[in-house]
């Protein structure tokens, strides 16, 4: 089967893609904003990029930099269309089915080409606030109830986001819930995990942005300092508003917090291995990837739930917390609170984890599932006669 991946330069989309290595599957990748860059991860796909520019001229950085203005004006010239070109590269393919990821990035452009090749079936993969939170906004609304009566097959990371494709006009195949990345490498991750008596991190992410509360976690640990000495607080994927508050905030003057920007993913999962407990925050999201990590690694997860997506795989009490007002400071410290006065039994919740999560994040037997899904669309593809 000829499948024409279409996305933005992603780790998400590599991580997944990667999963169709040595598949029998023909793959290509067309990059939809072209950042003219050649992927080692995914380098048995043949990679679409260099396509935007028509001249790529010395200089073209430092004038979009220092001249914005002029910059656009050259643009309308220099530029290639996005639409025309994908139409002259499914001609040449000649794919059978096409694969967006993210409705508004790389499936709304896609609407009108792909319109003109009926007999050309459609996979798209939602994630995080892909559905949940757009599908509230007027204007990106209107994309997604465009977009979704013609697709033919969905992924989602969450089972919510099923139910709210439907609503929004999908009445295709539903090929089901699977984290946005694929799964986890769970025996190279050993090597990264500390024993429980030498976990002693409470992890918090840092993003603050559109969706994330990152912020009123810092407020709610504040009160509770003195119940935190035992720990080191580490915050890591910190935004510059987080830095904002940081710099003005007593927390900055804590011997036992720390707060990092941008780390390797790598980074993020040898923090995991020393953590005790994870703490992530926001107003929108899917199934939250590093929630995922977290369970992987062992850590006791402390996680907002919004439209109800975490408590598809934690029982808040169970194996795991949920934060049900991911705006209020007081809330999350009463949360918080439960594990640090012993009312939550952490053992037992990783032992939960462990025994009915963590196996099936195993990248292999997602890749498994997932081929098998693949399967059943060149299955479906070759009975119609496509």
């Amino acid at each position: 089967m000829k499948i024409l991946m279409v996305s933005i330069f992603a780790p998400h989309f590599f991580n997944w893609t990667e999963q169709l290595r040595e598949s029998g599957h023909d793959v290509y990748w067309l990059d939809v904003f072209d950042s003219n860059t050649k992927v080692e991860k995914i380098d048995f796909a043949q990679q679409i990029t260099g396509w935007r520019y028509k001249w790529d001229f010395p200089g073209r950085y430092f004038l979009k930099k220092n001249h914005p203005g002029f910059n656009r004006l050259i643009n309308k010239v220099n530029e290639r269309s996005f639409q025309k070109v994908l139409e002259r590269k499914i001609k040449e393919i000649r794919p059978d089915v096409i694969h967006s990821f993210v409705i508004y990035l790389s499936a709304a452009p896609v609407l009108p080409v792909i319109e003109k090749f009926p007999k050309i079936k459609w996979i798209l993969s939602t994630w995080g606030s892909d559905l949940f939170y757009y599908s509230k906004k007027k204007n990106y609304r209107v994309d997604i109830q465009r977009v979704l009566p013609r697709v033919n097959y969905l992924f989602t990371d969450c089972k919510r986001d099923q139910q709210i494709a439907i609503e929004n006009g999908f009445k295709g195949t539903y090929l089901g819930t699977f984290p946005g990345g694929g799964g986890f490498d769970l025996q190279l991750l050993e090597s990264y995990h500390k024993e429980p008596n030498e976990r002693n991190l409470i992890l918090v992410k840092g993003y603050q942005g559109l969706h994330g509360r990152a912020i009123e976690v810092l407020k709610a640990l504040l009160p509770v300092k003195e119940k935190l000495r035992e720990f080191e607080i580490v915050v890591f994927g910190a935004d510059e508003e987080v830095f904002h508050f940081v710099r003005n905030s007593e927390i900055n003057s804590w011997i036992n917090f720390k707060v990092l920007g941008k780390v390797s993913h790598r980074e993020v999962m040898k923090l995991m291995g020393l953590t005790k407990i994870f703490i992530g925050n926001s107003l929108s999201d899917g199934m939250p990837n590093t929630l995922l990590e977290a369970i992987v690694m062992e850590v006791f997860p402390i996680q907002s739930n919004p439209g109800r997506a975490t408590e598809e795989i934690i029982t808040d009490g169970l194996n795991g917390l949920l934060i049900n007002n991911p705006e209020e400071p007081k809330h999350i410290r009463n949360v918080l609170e439960k594990v640090l006065e012993d009312e939550i039994d952490i053992k037992k919740a990783i032992k939960f984890n462990n025994e009915n999560l963590r196996p099936g994040l195993d990248r292999e037997r997602i890749k498994y599932e997932v081929l098998k899904k693949y399967k059943l669309v060149e299955e479906e593809l070759e009975t119609s006669g496509s």
